[in-house]
């Protein structure tokens, strides 16, 4: 992509899905690139499976402190953050009248308390230094109903409403755009489907499959190019066409 080779690039949620293959991903590309990450284990992997990154930072995105302390010490290793993954989330499959108070800001302190403060903290960098491109990770669960998410459809529903609300205050020095990704074959999806559910959605996607990390990572790595120069305050569904063709409606119970 024009105009990636020497950016500096943190992603938060780094250390497994599609933060891992967008953090491979710009690496590829020649930037530099400092992950974000909550989990002990997936860091340790991920540092001996991307032995380019030119950092590792533990940090919980829902905890301002650490956040401004973990984009502290990204600037710190890479001079500035010129491009923000803003894609640290998490779901838990339940229904909606089994959610508690608890799980309920678990998943909404992550997800969309997490992007906010990861966002406001590089925008404020990012208008200082006179440039820069914020890109959050959304859902098709954020504009169209899914059974059993409903906390987490409702985080990233406010991920798409904070996306165009930030691109308008931003421009023109600061770019911001959502992905909004179908299904997406990671450790998190696998972790919560078993084998017959999986098929179940295939079938249900017109292109008959989940989509890779590696194609969200692309969109991505695009969206933060000057390829992408002129495209702000936009949510780019990526999803094999399931919500063009209304099936995410058509679910099976299992």
């Amino acid at each position: 992509m024009r105009g990636l080779n020497g950016k500096n690039v943190l992603v938060t949620g780094g250390a497994s899905g599609i933060g891992q293959a967008t953090a491979t991903r710009f690496l590829e590309e020649g930037c530099a690139v400092c992950i974000l990450d909550h989990s002990a284990e997936a860091q340790a992997r991920v540092a001996q499976e991307l032995p380019g990154l030119t950092g590792v930072i533990d940090a919980d995105v829902s905890s301002l402190e650490q956040v401004q302390a973990a984009f502290a010490e990204a600037i710190d290793r890479m001079g500035s953050v010129d491009v923000l993954i803003n894609n640290a989330g998490i779901s838990i499959r339940h229904d909606f009248l089994d959610i508690t108070p608890d799980e309920w800001d678990e998943v909404l302190g992550v997800n969309l308390k997490g992007v906010f403060y990861a966002a406001q903290t590089a925008a404020r960098h990012m208008m200082d230094k006179g440039s820069g491109v914020i890109l959050n990770t959304a859902s098709t669960g954020g504009s169209t109903g899914y059974p059993h998410y409903a906390d987490y459809n409702a985080s990233k529903g406010g991920v798409i409403a904070l996306t165009q609300s930030m691109a308008l205050e931003l421009a023109p020095v600061v770019r911001v755009n959502a992905i909004s990704p179908g299904y997406v074959l990671t450790p998190m999806q696998r972790a919560e489907y078993t084998d017959p559910m999986l098929d179940a959605v295939n079938r249900k996607i017109p292109l008959g499959r989940h989509a890779k990390p590696e194609e969200i990572a692309a969109l991505f790595a695009f969206l933060a190019s000057e390829d992408a120069a002129f495209a702000t305050g936009h949510v780019y569904v990526m999803d094999g066409a399931e919500t063009t063709g209304g099936l995410c409606s058509q679910w099976v119970h299992e």
